[in-house]
């Protein structure tokens, strides 16, 4: 067991597993966004850290087929801030939050050495709840998206090099439409944050099954992380649904397999990058 799986473990209760926790008609949700950890600060500017930094957060809500309402946010300010680089920093919150309509409510900032940012999005439960539990043998295996990008843009980052302001890292990709309209007809799904086989290896292991890939996926894909496109299963009389939301919805969906008796270890390493 790693360092994250082994604290979270100290906390068990019904409500955690998911990408959010489900407390009556409210789903909560919460991640870290902090520089060395998960970007650096000549990689993006002020604007596009506060932007990643809420969509990474709204991501989980989409994963549950969520509609986000609320944010708190608590923000590590460093020491040398000017009220311009604040108003930066601001100013993405508050556009990526109306976007996709939510309200900013309230949170906590201090002094710190670097940017670090704590989102907790509240959102409104849907009619069909989309858990990470609940697959079956036979059941298929898909991707949204077109993966590997960001993977890509983090390793020319990590080489000194530039990606565009629009890029998949700098900016990803949330598919609230098709998920909405999908939901109903989906066994299970989360959001790919830490690489397809990562995250279809806690698929597999919440579920005590495997894998049995209908296709070659090269390891570009497999281990490309802060993609925050979603893996989802569905019975295979489901598929033929599956695929016209997906069509008209204008969502790249990758069919790559189905769930199987056995178990399904990720090759890829824990992390996709160091600090």
């Amino acid at each position: 067991m790693d360092k994250e799986s082994f604290f979270i473990s100290q906390f068990q209760n019904d409500f955690i597993g998911d990408d959010g926790a489900v407390a009556g008609k409210w789903v909560y949700s919460k991640d870290f966004f902090c520089e060395d950890a998960h970007f650096k600060r000549e990689w993006l500017d002020l604007y596009q850290i506060a932007q990643k930094a809420m969509l990474v957060n709204i991501s989980d809500a989409v994963a549950m087929n969520a509609k986000p309402k609320y944010a708190l946010l608590a923000v590590g300010v460093p020491k040398n801030f000017s009220l311009k680089h604040i108003t930066q920093l601001s100013k993405g919150f508050i556009e990526t939050a109306r976007k996709y309509d939510i309200k900013i409510i309230g949170g906590d900032t201090i002094s710190s050495e670097k940017i670090n940012i704590s989102v907790t999005i509240i959102s409104k439960k849907r009619k069909h709840t989309l858990y990470r539990s609940g697959l079956k043998k036979g059941d298929i295996l898909a991707y949204t998206g077109i993966l590997g990008e960001s993977g890509h843009e983090l390793e020319n980052l990590l080489r000194g090099g530039k990606i565009s302001s629009d890029s998949h890292f700098a900016k990803p990709v949330l598919r609230v439409d098709f998920i909405k309209k999908a939901a109903k007809y989906l066994r299970c799904g989360l959001d790919i944050s830490d690489g397809l086989s990562k995250d279809l290896s806690r698929l597999c292991a919440l579920n005590n099954l495997g894998v049995k890939f209908d296709k070659k996926i090269d390891k570009n894909i497999l281990c490309s992380g802060e993609e925050y496109e979603m893996l989802i299963a569905f019975a295979p009389k489901n598929t033929d649904k599956i695929l016209r939301i997906a069509e008209k919805t204008e969502t790249p969906l990758t069919i790559f397999g189905r769930a199987c008796e056995g178990e399904y270890m990720s090759e890829c390493r824990e992390h996709h990058f160091e600090g």
